[in-house]
């Protein structure tokens, strides 16, 4: 069964912030130069590293404000709101955990995760299934990492990268394949660490 962010049992997690300081990724993960805590760049570098000759992580997104998360979620909670009329302020928040999750809970907000994807040798971004960031209704579920309608390139990809940051200790947001976190309240709870690592991160610590 998919554990969204929306479960109460993520938001019951405790977190003993750790004080890692956030860093900018090394330029070969992608132009975005994203921020992430230290230790899940470390495991970013090592699963980079795994990965068959001519084939690279891109990664698009990492650490994320308050502010633009909360942006994130009222836009997308105004998406389901008119394809839902009268919905449910529950059913609302389960539904928009799918694709962004609560501010309290959010590993990107703790610089615990990043949205990621495969490069071939040539720069250009492999089958996947669909790009970064399609919603559920867009896809029709095919962003769902174990989707069943995506191509079989698309499966070994996805596989692909489960397999090298599976291995460094990161876990998969399930409607997500490009979203994948380490030592937030939600990994905390799939790996059974008990506790997060960290809590909401500050730019003002940002270390080169």
């Amino acid at each position: 069964m998919t554990i969204l962010l929306s479960d109460p049992r993520v938001g019951a997690v405790p977190v003993v912030e750790c004080g890692e300081p956030l860093v900018a990724l090394d330029p070969s993960f992608g132009p975005a130069r994203a921020l992430v805590r230290a230790s899940l760049a470390t495991r970013l570098e090592v699963a980079a590293g795994l990965l068959p000759a001519g084939i690279r992580l891109d990664v698009v997104e990492g650490m994320r404000s308050p502010v633009d998360q909360q942006a994130i979620i009222a836009r997308y909670s105004a998406e389901i709101c008119a394809a839902h009329p009268g919905i449910s302020a529950d059913e609302l928040d389960r539904l928009a955990s799918r694709f962004v999750a609560p501010i309290a809970v959010a590993p990107h907000v703790a610089g615990a995760a990043v949205d990621l994807t495969l490069l071939d040798a040539c720069g250009d971004r492999l089958d996947l299934g669909t790009p970064i960031d399609a919603t559920p209704e867009q896809s029709g579920g095919r962003c769902y990492f174990d989707s069943t309608r995506i191509s079989v390139d698309a499966r070994a990809h996805r596989d692909l990268l489960a397999e090298v940051l599976g291995v460094v200790g990161l876990v998969n947001y399930p409607t997500e394949w490009w979203h994948w976190s380490y030592g937030d309240r939600y990994w905390a709870l799939v790996t059974g660490a008990g506790t997060a690592l960290y809590g909401p991160a500050r730019t003002p610590d940002v270390a080169a």
